[in-house]
C-alpha cells in the first residue's frame, strides 16, 4: 500500500516524529525500522513498540509522549496518492480482481478501515497485522495466494519496492516495480513485468 496507493514518510513527517521523541538522525532511524517488523506482523501493539525503540536509544519516553508518537506515526503514514486511489477505482470497475498485501500494524490498520472506503476495492486485503507476516517473508505471499485461490504465476504483485517484489516472484508470482501509474497501466495492458 505505502509507496503505491499511499505516500511514504515525508521529511516533515520524519521531524515531527523525531521532535515527539527527542532524538534524530540515523541513531533514531536505526531503532525505528530496526524494531518495526514485530510491530507490522502484529507481535506487539504501539506501546510496546514505542518502549522497545526507548529501550534501544537509551531514552525513556512517557506516557503521554508514546501517545503522541503514535499518533505522530499514524499522520505520517496517512497520506494518500490520488492519482493511484483514481487507478485502483478503474481497475475495479473493469472487474480485475484485486488483492492487497501491506506492511501495517494494528493501529494504522485500524485508522484506515474507518478513513479509506477504497479498500472495499479489494477482494482479499492481506494486513500483516492480522496475517502474522509480513513483506518480504514468504509467508505473506503465500497468503495471499491462497486466499485469492489462484496459481502464483497468475498473480501480478505490485510494490516500490525491488525487494518486496523480488520475494514475490522467488514463490512464483510475476512482478512489477511500481514508479507510476503510467508504467503499471503499460505493464498491465501489455501482459508484461518488470
Amino acid at each position: 500500500m505505502f509507496g503505491v496507493l499511499a505516500r511514504v514518510q515525508s521529511p516533515a513527517s520524519q521531524t515531527v516524529i523525531e521532535q515527539t521523541a527527542g532524538v534524530s538522525g540515523e541513531r533514531f532511524w536505526d531503532a525505528y525500522w530496526g524494531l518495526r517488523p514485530p510491530y507490522d506482523r502484529g507481535d506487539v501493539m504501539g506501546p510496546a513498540y514505542w518502549k522497545n525503540v526507548s529501550e534501544r536509544l537509551g531514552t525513556p519516553f512517557t506516557g503521554g509522549q508514546v501517545d503522541d508518537l503514535i499518533a505522530a506515526d499514524l499522520a505520517s503514514w496517512s497520506e494518500i496518492d490520488q492519482e493511484s486511489v483514481d487507478f485502483l477505482a478503474e481497475l475495479a470497475c473493469r472487474g480485475v480482481r484485486l488483492g492487497l498485501l501491506s506492511n501495517i500494524p494494528e493501529e494504522l490498520a485500524v485508522h484506515y478501515e474507518a478513513t479509506q472506503k477504497w479498500l472495499g476495492h479489494f477482494s482479499v486485503v492481506g494486513l500483516s497485522c492480522r496475517i502474522g507476516s509480513a513483506k518480504p517473508e514468504p509467508a505473506a505471499y503465500e497468503w495471499c495466494r491462497r486466499e485469492l485461490a489462484l496459481p502464483a504465476e497468475e498473480i501480478l504483485f505490485v510494490d516500490d519496492r525491488s525487494d518486496n517484489v523480488l520475494a514475490a516472484c522467488e514463490v512464483g508470482m510475476r512482478g512489477h516495480v511500481f514508479t507510476g501509474v503510467g508504467t503499471l497501466a503499460a505493464a498491465l495492458g501489455e501482459g508484461i513485468t518488470g
